[in-house]
């Protein structure tokens, strides 16, 4: 079990104690009873917006013991712009690649996420809207999102997506439970450029990525800008990230090529 979960049944197992406790016999000083609230809360926060420490569900974020390759991941595609870039170089270099897409931009062009899996890369979810909030919907909206966005992909490459990485990385006890029920690996990564940003640049994206290659390592970038308008530089910086990584004898490999 990883420390923050045990963390989190700790404090929740203590907090229902304390509650008890105070029923039973006197209630504790406001002050200590804020404090404690506010600890609590913290320690929740905290725990869905660092999902990679693993207190509400299995994140994968690197490859196991044994994992061979690189695994790069894309991220807010597709988008007819930018999306055909990404698979033009990755073939140049013989590389396969994972792409988280949004459902919606499925929805409106079907024949890149089509067209991603014909050239031999893996396609997984991103969810529907790709929600900035979405770690704080109701279980039922989450389910909602993601069955949608599962159709459209299965819609248009006939294949229903096995992995998923939430919206902003960020996930909530709901997401956990709601990706659970729906047979979802949640995935996060050991590296990421943070090229969704439109001021990073693309010596930033190398200076971030390149010396963190290595076998097992897993790779957030961006084939897409999430509502458009730019060119992420992960796109720009990828022809270099790619020969940094050959020059490493690393291959690029697919997520499920570690299953």
């Amino acid at each position: 079990m990883p420390i923050a979960r045990a963390l989190f049944y700790f404090a929740t197992s203590l907090s229902l104690v304390g509650v008890g406790y105070s029923l039973a016999t006197e209630p504790p000083p406001l002050a200590v009873a804020v404090a404690a609230l506010v600890a609590y809360v913290a320690l929740v926060t905290g725990g869905v917006l660092f999902s990679g420490f693993g207190m509400f569900a299995d994140v994968l974020t690197h490859g196991g013991s044994g994992a061979r390759g690189v695994a790069l991941t894309f991220d807010d595609g597709p988008d007819p712009s930018t999306t055909p870039r990404v698979l033009d170089a990755l073939d140049a270099a013989n590389a396969k690649a994972t792409f988280f897409l949004i459902g919606r931009k499925v929805d409106a062009h079907p024949e890149l996420a089509a067209s991603i899996r014909a050239r031999g890369h893996l396609v997984a979810v991103h969810g529907y809207e790709h929600e900035r909030l979405f770690s704080l919907r109701s279980p039922g909206h989450v389910r909602r999102d993601l069955e949608r966005a599962i159709l459209a992909i299965e819609r248009a490459i006939g294949v229903r997506p096995r992995l998923f990485r939430a919206p902003i990385g960020h996930v909530s006890p709901a997401m956990a439970r709601v990706a659970d029920a729906l047979d979802l690996t949640i995935v996060g990564w050991s590296v990421r450029a943070r090229d969704g940003l439109a001021g990073t640049t693309v010596d930033a994206v190398v200076r971030r990525i390149a010396p963190s290659l290595e076998d097992g390592a897993i790779v957030l970038l961006h084939d897409a800008a999430e509502r458009g308008g730019f060119t992420p530089a992960g796109v720009l910086a990828l022809p270099e990230l790619l020969a940094a990584a050959a020059l490493k004898q690393l291959p690029c490999v697919r997520l499920d090529d570690w299953a």
